[in-house]
């Protein structure tokens, strides 16, 4: 069985907004959406979302992709998980995600299922440009974890590791529970962290791995309104430059909005200033001018759409 719980029941006090965090969007898509949907193409059969702050609305825009449980009061990471308790009996790989990560693709979950093999627990690790303050994975000569450290706490050899700790995690589910059972919260906020799993695991005997990411911007994390904007720039290039290579003609990329879940023909010419998103179908020989939006729009065969024109469902 193949499980997931996503960790969305944060406010987000840095977008500044009312809305939930999870709820802001990506070229037109939730961001706990798309990792609802990147979870599903990876196989998950199960994804629980934890919610918290306003979880009506994400309960009420969610409905039918995933199930819930609501953490009230929040006291950290670890506490999250403990509250995916329809989950607690199931066999299988959990991966534990989060919800500001919109970015991680379908690749890079599967690799965390096929890779956990017989190891507990798995580490998703990039090495971004700038490590910053994150927190390092420190390896044993093997290879396998030694510990999670965080920046403030790090050796000055510590700190010169690359590799850091995405906060992504795969867990044998029943370790998982049977972990979180002897979590405990002697620190500073009398919070349970997930992370210190790994020291339990690891004084237990159990095996922790690193499974690297491929590419250090899909494990960035939204926090405010100006990573909001990267990361839909990524993902905007990245499915424009699919659609491209296959065989989609896009005059100008850099100004052209396609969501994930719109669907192209062949012989079509998208002009610039054209936005299309959800389930909007592109059929053969379309032709879509500058200034088209279209949402849940199908554009039928050697249609020419546009310019300067609402698209509707």
């Amino acid at each position: 069985m193949k499980n997931a719980i996503i960790m969305a029941g944060g406010k987000g006090t840095r977008m500044k907004s009312e809305l939930p965090k999870v709820l802001h969007k990506i070229l037109e898509e939730p961001m706990v959406g798309l990792q609802i949907r990147t979870l599903r193409q990876a196989g998950v059969e199960r994804i629980v979302t934890i919610v918290g702050y306003r979880h009506e609305e994400v309960e009420k825009i969610m409905a039918g992709q995933c199930e819930f449980a609501v953490q009230e009061p929040q006291l950290g990471t670890g506490h999250a998980v403990m509250q995916a308790k329809q989950l607690e009996n199931e066999t299988g790989v959990t991966i534990v995600a989060n919800g500001d990560c919109p970015l991680i693709s379908a690749e890079t979950y599967k690799k965390m299922y096929d890779c956990l093999g017989d190891a507990d627990m798995a580490i998703l690790t990039a090495v971004p440009e700038d490590s910053k303050a994150y927190g390092r994975v420190i390896r044993n000569a093997a290879g396998t974890v030694k510990k999670v450290v965080e920046y403030k706490d790090a050796t000055d050899a510590e700190k010169a590791v690359k590799e850091i700790n995405t906060g992504i995690y795969a867990f044998k589910n029943e370790e998982l529970f049977a972990g979180l059972k002897l979590l405990k919260n002697d620190n500073a906020q009398h919070e349970y962290y997930l992370p210190g799993l790994v020291e339990i695991f690891i004084s237990q005997g159990k095996k922790v791995i690193a499974i690297p990411a491929d590419n250090w911007r899909e494990c960035e994390g939204v926090d405010d309104n100006v990573a909001l904007a990267e990361a839909a720039r990524y993902l905007k290039r990245k499915i424009n430059h699919h659609w491209m290579q296959e065989g989609v003609t896009i005059i100008d990329p850099e100004n052209t909005y396609i969501g994930p879940d719109v669907t192209f023909g062949h012989d079509i010419t998208v002009h610039p200033n054209t936005f299309l998103y959800g389930k909007t179908i592109v059929e053969d020989g379309a032709e879509i001018l500058p200034g088209y939006y279209a949402v849940d729009t199908v554009i039928h065969k050697n249609e020419i759409a546009g310019p300067f024109r609402l698209g509707k469902g």
